[in-house]
């Protein structure tokens, strides 16, 4: 049995599939009352499961006729979606956006389920044990130097 966010997640997803289209508009409420769930249940979806490092841009407006609009970005080739990511990681990077990097990485089919894991012991805090400065930067460096190895192969 799925839980409430996995099931919103294939929602979400199905719908950018059924419309075939590149942006996804949604309104909070709606969802909430189709899923009988409380709205800030959809926004934990859309923070952790539609991320930049997953690939989406959100854009949300409030209120009455508030909709959250869910935009996928460079994701047609695996060029523009590493070149995408790389932009986001930046000096330094933590554990849980570095996570979220991987398993889009994994979702898209760029790396298997066996990389994903053996990337994610490489940035993992246990194996970078320093002050959080310096990890974070390491953790970056390594990603970067791993995305256009990734994209060649």
């Amino acid at each position: 049995m799925h839980n409430m966010s996995d099931i919103i997640e294939q929602y979400i997803k199905r719908l950018f599939e059924d419309t075939n289209e590149d942006v996804v508009e949604i309104q909070r409420a709606t969802i909430a009352q189709r899923f009988d769930c409380v709205p800030s249940q959809l926004n934990y979806v859309i923070k952790t499961r539609f991320t930049n490092e997953h690939g989406y841009e959100i854009e949300s407006k409030r209120g009455g006729g508030g909709y959250i609009r869910i935009t996928k970005v460079e994701t047609k080739d695996a060029t523009g979606y590493i070149n995408h990511l790389l932009t986001l990681i930046g000096p330094s990077i933590s554990q849980q956006q570095a996570y979220y990097i991987i398993d889009g990485l994994l979702e898209k089919g760029h790396i298997t389920e066996r990389e994903s894991k053996m990337i994610h012991a490489i940035v993992d805090r246990e194996t970078l044990q320093m002050d959080v400065m310096s990890r974070d930067i390491v953790r970056a460096n390594i990603l970067k130097r791993l995305l256009p190895v990734i994209n060649y192969y």
